[in-house]
């Protein structure tokens, strides 16, 4: 099975650097609208990741793209990699609300090496990116965030690709943006029923005290459980890797509040019901043993138990996208890119290559 990233050897990429330098990072890199707190200029624990990561290598290089965005400069990171043989083609690919670019590395490496140009952005209040203390998120603001990139970069359109949260970002952005979108690839992604209508309503406070309570330990137990299964594996660690690294750090209430704010955005925007309006090629990239569903914990254990069903789930909105395709993967789980690379690569690069008329 092919690593998260690429192979064990990515740890000699993602290597954390010194105390030292996490303060020389801070004061040199940190983002516009983003001020640290007095908290975040506190002494850094060993293995701690600051807000922006900036003592944080991803296995790609990273550029960074200056917006304005809310009566603020915010920052956007992205990875933007070139094919040593190019096809014309470019994939942009969209993170899930647990992860960053970095872990679209063997994903970036497999379309490169097909001839597709691809751009991996951190979402702002994500990854390497801003994550501002006044920020009202929506998917159809960050995908105007992303349109201002990619046109930044000279793309007028692209294959879109978004995983688990970044699939309902896709979904927004490819309605949005349509005339953008030249297919548009939905891997496991969350909000295909109406978190809205089905989880009761909590506010963005809940959700804060809850981040705030998160460790290394309790990351890596919620992915084991709801991820895989049940097993944990080495090769599992760099997908945890950031978001442990930021707990550890005296600026996590930053990232905290705004992964508080995020979950608000998923819980009341919701776009399933939008999905018979797509007017692109899509196709689903389904594993078809995933549970997963926001706010499972809130609800009866009647409803808890048909919630996150991916096995009907991906069907039924394959179905409501009109000549959408469905690949369905059995036994895997919520990261197909993980646990079935091979199914997952040939899958979405026959997608993106068929040339039949749309």
């Amino acid at each position: 099975m092919a690593d998260p990233f690429q192979s064990l050897p990515i740890r000699g990429f993602l290597r954390l650097l010194g105390a030292g330098a996490v303060a020389v990072s801070l004061a040199a890199c940190r983002s516009k609208g983003s001020a640290g707190t007095s908290a975040e200029r506190a002494p850094v624990p060993a293995g701690a990741i600051d807000p922006e990561a900036t003592n944080y290598a991803y296995p790609l290089p990273v550029r960074f793209f200056e917006l304005e965005s809310q009566r603020q400069r915010v920052r956007m990171a992205y990875v933007d990699s070139a094919p040593a043989s190019a096809n014309g083609k470019v994939v942009v690919l969209f993170h899930g609300k647990n992860f960053s670019a970095a872990y679209w590395t063997t994903t970036i490496r497999a379309l490169n090496q097909a001839g597709y140009r691809v751009i991996a952005p951190d979402q702002v209040g994500f990854g390497k990116s801003s994550k501002p203390e006044a920020y009202q998120y929506s998917f159809a603001g960050l995908s105007t965030n992303t349109r201002e990139l990619l046109e930044s970069l000279g793309v007028e359109r692209s294959a879109i690709v978004g995983h688990s949260m970044g699939g309902m970002l896709a979904t927004r952005y490819a309605l949005t943006f349509p005339e953008a979108v030249e297919r548009l690839v939905l891997v496991n992604p969350i909000g295909l029923e109406d978190y809205a209508a089905l989880v009761p309503y909590r506010p963005v406070d809940f959700w804060y005290r809850r981040e705030l309570e998160n460790t290394p330990d309790k990351i890596r137990e919620y992915q084991r459980s709801s991820y895989f299964a049940g097993e944990w594996k080495s090769e599992y660690e760099p997908l945890i890797e950031l978001s442990a690294g930021f707990t550890k750090h005296p600026g996590y209430p930053r990232v905290a509040w705004a992964s508080a704010l995020t979950y608000d955005m998923i819980l009341t925007q919701p776009v399933v019901g939008a999905l018979p309006s797509l007017k692109v090629p899509a196709l689903l990239i389904i594993g078809l043993r995933d549970r997963t569903a926001l706010g499972k914990d809130l609800v009866s254990p009647e409803r808890r138990e048909r919630l996150g069903r991916y096995e009907e789930l991906g069907p039924r909105a394959a179905s409501a996208i009109p000549g959408a395709k469905f690949v369905g993967l059995p036994g895997v789980g919520h990261l197909p890119q993980v646990e079935a690379f091979e199914a997952y690569r040939d899958a979405l690069l026959d997608f993106l290559s068929d040339s039949r008329p749309k």
